[in-house]
C-alpha cells in the first residue's frame, strides 16, 4: 500500500534471509571445527564468510533499490531508525560484558588472589607469594614475562584519529543537509581514510606486542582482556569503515538528499558509537 493510504510497504518474498542463515551456520560450523583441530575448518569458515557477504550485498542492494524507487516513506523510515537504535543498544551490551570482565578481574579477582578480604584464604592456601597488581599475568605467571602496551604512543595517536573521524563524518552530514555534494563526499572520503588508517596502526601495534613485548593472548588475564577488547573494537571499526565506504559510493552516485539519507545517518550513528567505545578502551585498557 502507498503512504497516501496510510499503508506500510511490505517487501515481496525474499531468499536472502535463508541464504544468510546458511552462511552464518556454515561460518560457525567452520569456526567450531577450527577450534577442534579439523583441517577443513578454515575452508568451511571461508565458505560461510563468503555466503554471508553475498547475502549482505544482495539484501542491502535490494533495500537500496527499493528506497531509490520511492517505496519507503515516514513509517518505514521510523522502523529503520528503531531497528538501528536497538542494534546499537545490543552492541553497547556486548561491550558492557567485556568491560565488566575487565572490571571483575582488576577490581575483584586479582585483589582476592593477592589476599584482600573477604577471600584472603585463597591467597593463603593457593597463591602464597602472589602480589596483586595490574597489569598481571596471574599467580602462575601465565605466558611468561611481558611488557604492557604504553598509552602514549600509537594508542594516543589512534585516539586522535578516531576523534578526527567523528568530526569529518559530522562535516559530511552537514554537507548532505545543505545539499553540498562536495562537502559530503569530501567528509566521507576523509572519514573512510581515517578509519582504515586507524586499523593499519592497530595491526602494527599487534605486531609490536607479539614480536617485542611478548604480549599475546596467552599472557594471562591482562593479555586476554587486552586483545579481547581491542580486537573486537578493531572488528567494529573495520565494519564501520566498510559501511562508510558504501555510503561514499552512494554519495558519489547522488543517492542522498536533504530529506532522504537515513542510510548515512545509521552509518554515522554506528561510527560515533565506535568512537565512544574507543575512548573507554583508551582510558581503562591503555591508560589506567
Amino acid at each position: 500500500m502507498s503512504e497516501a493510504h496510510g499503508g506500510y510497504y511490505v517487501p515481496h518474498q525474499s531468499h536472502w534471509p535463508i541464504v544468510g542463515s546458511i552462511g552464518l551456520f556454515v561460518l560457525m560450523a567452520g569456526f567450531a571445527s577450527l577450534l577442534n583441530g579439523a583441517s577443513f575448518g578454515p575452508t568451511l569458515m571461508m565458505a560461510g564468510g563468503l555466503i554471508t557477504v553475498l547475502m549482505m550485498v544482495g539484501w542491502f542492494g535490494t533495500v537500496i533499490r527499493e528506497n531509490q524507487q520511492g517505496m519507503y516513506h515516514a513509517r518505514e523510515d521510523m522502523s529503520f531508525r528503531w531497528g538501528m537504535g536497538w542494534f546499537i543498544f545490543s552492541e553497547v551490551m556486548f561491550f558492557a560484558a567485556f568491560f565488566g570482565a575487565l572490571f571483575y578481574a582488576r577490581v575483584l579477582s586479582v585483589p582476592w588472589l593477592g589476599g584482600a578480604e573477604p577471600e584472603q584464604w585463597t591467597h593463603q592456601l593457593l597463591w602464597q607469594g602472589f602480589e596483586a597488581g595490574w597489569p598481571t599475568n596471574g599467580p602462575a605467571g601465565v605466558g611468561g614475562e611481558f611488557q604492557p602496551m604504553a598509552a602514549w604512543g600509537i594508542p594516543a595517536l589512534n585516539t586522535l584519529i578516531l576523534l578526527s573521524s567523528g568530526v569529518t563524518v559530522t562535516w559530511a552530514h552537514w554537507g548532505i543537509k545543505e545539499g553540498n555534494r562536495r562537502k559530503q563526499i569530501g567528509g566521507l572520503a576523509a572519514t573512510v581514510a581515517l578509519g582504515f588508517l586507524f586499523m593499519a596502526f592497530q595491526v602494527y601495534e599487534y605486531g609490536e606486542a607479539y614480536s617485542h613485548l611478548n604480549l599475546t593472548l596467552q599472557s594471562g588475564i591482562y593479555g586476554s582482556t587486552f586483545f579481547m577488547l581491542t580486537g573486537f573494537h578493531g572488528m567494529h571499526v573495520t565494519v564501520g569503515a566498510i559501511m562508510l565506504l558504501v555510503m561514499l559510493g552512494r554519495a558519489i552516485a547522488g543517492h542522498f538528499t536533504e530529506d532522504n539519507h537515513f542510510a548515512f545517518e545509521a552509518a554515522a550513528w554506528y561510527w560515533h558509537f565506535v568512537d565512544v567505545v574507543w575512548l573507554g578502551l583508551f582510558v581503562f585498557v591503555y591508560w589506567l
